[in-house]
Parts: C-alpha cells; sequence; structure tokens
C-alpha cells in the first residue's frame, strides 16, 4: 500500500506477467488502467495487438487521469527493429485536482507491481503524449 492507500488489482500483475511474454489472451499492445472507487487500480481497457501507439491516444480521456501501459514497436537509431514496454502516467492539466493528487500519489503502487518495466513518462497534454517528439526520444534512451 501506499501513500494514497490505493491497491493493485491481482488482475493487473497477472495479466501483465503474460502480456511481457506476449502469451494469450494478453497478446495485446496496451492496457489502460484506471483508479476504481478511489481503492483499487483495474484493467479498464485492452488494446489488441494489431492497434497503434495512436489507438491508445484516442482510448484516453480528455480530462481525466489514467494509466497506460504499451508495448511500443520502433527502430533505434541504427535502424534495428525493437521494442519496450513503457508505463505512461496520464494526468492532463484539464483534470480535477483529486484525481490529479490520486493518480500522482498512487503511481508508486502500480510500478511496484510492473516488475520491469524500465522506462515512465508522465504526461499533462497531449504533446506530451507526441511519438516523435515526445516518446520515442526518452525511449530510444533505454534502446
Amino acid at each position: 500500500m501506499q501513500s494514497t492507500g490505493v491497491s493493485v488489482d491481482d488482475e493487473v500483475i497477472a495479466s501483465f506477467q503474460k502480456f511481457k511474454l506476449q502469451q494469450d489472451p494478453y497478446k495485446l499492445r496496451y492496457f489502460i488502467y484506471s483508479i476504481k472507487d478511489k481503492k483499487t487500480i483495474v484493467i479498464e481497457k485492452q488494446g489488441a495487438r494489431e492497434k497503434t501507439y495512436e489507438d491508445l491516444v484516442e482510448d484516453l480521456p480528455e480530462n481525466d487521469c489514467r494509466y497506460a501501459l504499451v508495448d511500443l514497436e520502433f527502430e533505434t537509431d541504427d535502424g534495428r527493429p525493437t521494442s519496450k514496454l513503457v508505463l505512461i502516467t496520464w494526468n492532463p492539466d484539464t483534470a480535477s485536482v483529486r484525481p490529479k493528487m490520486l493518480y500522482a500519489g498512487s503511481k508508486e503502487a502500480l510500478k511496484t507491481s510492473l516488475n520491469g518495466v524500465g522506462i515512465h513518462i508522465n504526461a499533462t497534454d497531449h504533446s506530451e503524449l507526441d511519438l516523435e517528439t515526445a516518446i520515442l526520444p526518452v525511449v530510444k534512451k533505454f534502446a
């Protein structure tokens, strides 16, 4: 438990283990997580493997907070295809103060549960979600 008292649902942890290895039924592109009843981080949406990063961004609510875990495929600067798991905390400036505080304060619980995800990105507006200008420059440092 973290300072907010929010815990991570067992299904989040179990699905992550299979997602990491791309095992059925979690051969997916992404998960979107929400905090249910101010108590538990749960899976809100899943993006099928053929979905894209842009689909994930479209699935995020405009004025509310979420966490997103994406298997991001890209080419390294020297042209090698690779992929990385990236955890995005979507904490838009337009969200109310309480959810922003709840999501910011509960992120550590999720990070701990998603063992092995080394790339964490915080986004507060759509420019910080832009794949080419905001996300890939960070991700490529880990490639």
